[in-house]
């Protein structure tokens, strides 16, 4: 065999990638996770007292949950396996946990490491529980996607959940400089080139290596890259973005209330940073009708209409250009004057609506199409207010039992102001007409 390999000029060991390479050998040597690994931090703690618990490493790609599965396994003494949740079948996990059970009949513990632990649905997650409890396996799930709505409460009360942070600025210089050391050289960048390549990787560790493996393709003797040549050679990582899962929400929110809170300058960020991520458009001006009518209500009525308007340009213009839309309505609704009193005020009314049931309208209220209905009182004392000498008749419509009530109390912001002044105006001229 070796001779075939040599006649054919091929080398018996694939090269290994340059993020492979650099995999740590230590859990010190994880960069970017000290809260968890640091001198006092929770999995240090547990390593040190030597009762490593099952656990959810939850965090974005690429910031070494594989990697601290497999040190996790080596300094507890267990035999690592490792499973993917994407490519594992029911048949997998029985042989995994056959194994298992032979290894601790050997008096050998495993640490099962499940990928994308998520992607199995709530059987399979059930399927995990009795290995668990009977300290067959120490089971170490990972994924991308938040625990709390993926997972089954069962395994979540019976692992801890561990957050991993995407990795910032100064962890991802510490990966591009031990790459620097494992290939002999520097990577040929400007400095304001590094600094794109590290906003680049997104915070992904392993995507920075992979964008640092292809600098260094380049002939060593080329002059030092620009920002502007970067895109030239290596592909920018697509911003970290599910439209069925958390981000796609984290997101959504965060549009949302930096509208809310005025900002601007933030709303457009986050507009921008969801269309980037593949999100459909209809979702986001979804989002900011809500915005119009729930967050500026009255404040600015043209609120709603503009809205509307740019739904209907965005079907009519389609992509790219039904984006200027969308961006002119972020711009219009981050800086108008806001007031939710519409939509506080209506879940007041729903509020009594539900406490007094089927109260009827008072009889000046209520239509009175046949003879029978005026009979009985039907619309007896209406007064048509275009008839009344200032346009105001002044009758009270709530149902008698009820009472009056104010639901509606506008802000002193906007055209809010104005409307607050038009209903003091009639309450003022509906008391005086009632005569109390």
């Amino acid at each position: 065999m070796n001779d075939l390999f040599d006649a054919a000029g091929l080398e018996r060991e694939a090269p290994r990638p340059l993020a492979d390479r650099l995999r740590p050998a230590r859990l010190d040597e994880v960069v970017g996770q000290a809260h968890l690994l640091g001198a006092g931090a929770p999995l240090r703690r547990m390593l040190d007292a030597g009762r490593l618990s099952s656990l959810i490493l939850w965090g974005p790609p690429g910031v070494g949950k594989t990697t601290i599965a497999r040190l996790l396994a080596d300094d507890a003494k267990l035999e690592f396996e490792q499973i993917s949740a994407i490519f594992s079948g029911v048949a997998d996990l029985r042989k995994v946990f056959e194994r298992a059970k032979a290894r601790r009949a050997a008096g050998k513990g495993t640490l099962l490491f499940v990928d994308e632990i998520h992607r199995f649905n709530k059987a399979q997650q059930d399927g995990f529980l009795p290995h668990v409890e009977a300290g067959v396996i120490t089971l170490v799930g990972a994924t991308t996607e938040n625990p709390s709505f993926e997972l089954n409460a069962a395994l979540l009360s019976r692992a801890q959940v561990f957050t991993l942070n995407r990795l910032d600025d100064a962890a991802l210089e510490k990966l591009l400089t031990r790459a620097e050391a494992e290939e002999g050289r520097v990577l040929p960048l400007t400095a304001e080139a590094r600094a794109v390549l590290r906003n680049m990787a997104d915070g992904d560790g392993r995507f920075a290596l992979n964008l640092a493996e292809e600098i260094f393709a380049e002939p060593e003797t080329r002059a030092l890259i620009e920002p502007d040549e970067l895109g030239a050679i290596v592909q920018r990582r697509a911003p970290v973005y599910d439209k069925g899962q958390e981000s796609h929400y984290n997101l959504a929110s965060a549009l949302q209330k930096s509208l809310r809170g005025s900002d601007v300058d933030a709303a457009l960020y986050w507009g921008a940073r969801m269309l980037a991520g593949g999100e459909d458009p209809r979702f986001i001006l979804r989002r900011l009708i809500v915005v119009a009518s729930e967050d500026i209500g009255n404040a600015d009525p043209q609120a709603l209409p503009l809205a509307i308007a740019a739904k209907e340009a965005y079907e009519f213009l389609g992509q790219p250009e039904g984006e200027i839309a969308i961006g002119q309505l972020i711009a219009y609704l981050g800086t108008a004057p806001k007031s939710n009193r519409s939509h506080v005020a209506f879940k007041k009314a729903k509020a009594a609506a539900q406490e007094t049931g089927s109260l009827a309208p008072p009889p000046h209220a209520m239509n009175a199409p046949t003879k029978m209905m005026k009979s009985l009182g039907y619309g007896a004392g209406y007064v048509y207010d275009h008839d009344a000498a200032d346009g105001f008749a002044g009758l009270d419509y709530f149902p008698p039992e009820m009472g009056r009530r104010n639901f509606y109390e506008p802000s002193r912001f906007g055209f809010d102001a104005e409307i607050a002044k038009r209903l003091d105006y009639w309450r003022r001229k509906r008391r005086e007409k009632s005569g109390s």
